[in-house]
């Protein structure tokens, strides 16, 4: 008896192992790092953080990007997989070319917007030949935040809708169409449908696409670090300053702290407010 109660554990062994030396070991590395010095306990390193005049921008920025991307891709997101569910014509060709930017790497992608965006690139070169601008539209410079702010954005919503896009259309294919013909027959509206049958169904799909993309939005980087440079920081950019620029790992280990907060706390306001019916219920 105690042989079959003990079998499940056996069987999840390797796991817990492998979770306790790729973040559990890490884990508690980073938090003595940021805590001690070799005096023992101290918040020196977290006073240096606070008065680094970066760091606040870097946090605004980062909480920025993910209030205006992750909402902005949750409906691209949501519109093109129910697109690919009406099935138009050449449906396979649409997903397919909505999916290409997920085999582009972060940094390939920054440096395509950075062709773009930069102030001899193609979108200046367009304005001035149409006779829009005379010299131009500084994009990318350091005293414009709200420009810098605009590419990056436009730059990561191009570049990881497509990952949402593929977490939400696999909960859609799973929606019963029963469902929504049911809803049809009683003649509720597109929108209502919508609203109260098709989203509901969707939770446990948004849920994770949410959860997912926030902590990708965190650790987002080398799009920006393209793009601007230090001129847009952002936390995990602020982490490789700390830590290859700075020489200074237990700051490093400070900020990286402060993105996991902010990630554990998002993840819990997602579990707590985005769930099923079922688990509503329950």
């Amino acid at each position: 008896m105690r042989s079959v109660l003990r079998s499940p554990w056996l069987l999840l062994t390797p796991s817990i192992v492998l979770l306790l030396v790729l973040f559990g070991w890490p884990l508690v590395d980073g938090v003595l790092e940021a805590f001690t010095d070799e005096h023992g306990f101290t918040l020196a390193h977290w006073q240096r953080l606070f008065d680094d005049p970066y760091f606040l921008d870097a946090l605004r920025n980062t909480l920025l990007l993910i209030v205006i991307v992750v909402p902005v891709q949750l409906v691209l997101a949501v519109a093109m997989s129910l697109l690919v569910q009406a099935r138009p014509r050449f449906v396979s060709g649409h997903f397919y070319l909505w999916c290409i930017p997920l085999a582009i790497s972060e940094l390939a992608a920054g440096l395509v917007w950075l062709s773009i965006f930069d102030n001899r690139g193609y979108l200046n070169s367009l304005l001035v030949s149409l006779g829009l601008s005379e010299h131009g539209v500084q994009w990318l410079s350091y005293d414009n935040t709200a420009t810098m702010l605009l590419t990056v954005v436009l730059a990561e919503i191009w570049r990881a809708t497509s990952l949402v896009f593929v977490i939400v259309v696999a909960g859609v294919q799973m929606v019963p169409r029963e469902y929504d013909e049911a809803a049809q027959v009683f003649g509720a509206s597109f929108w209502q449908r919508l609203r109260h049958v098709t989203l509901p169904m969707l939770k446990p799909s948004l849920q994770v696409a949410l959860i997912l993309r926030t902590i990708l939005a965190l650790q987002a980087f080398a799009v920006a670090q393209a793009l601007t440079g230090r001129d847009f920081p952002l936390l995990v950019g602020e982490t490789y300053e700390w830590y290859v620029g700075l020489q200074n790992p237990a700051v490093a280990s400070a900020v990286a702290l402060v993105v996991l907060a902010i990630s554990v706390g998002t993840a819990v306001l997602y579990l707590r407010t985005v769930r099923s019916p079922s688990e509503a219920e329950s």
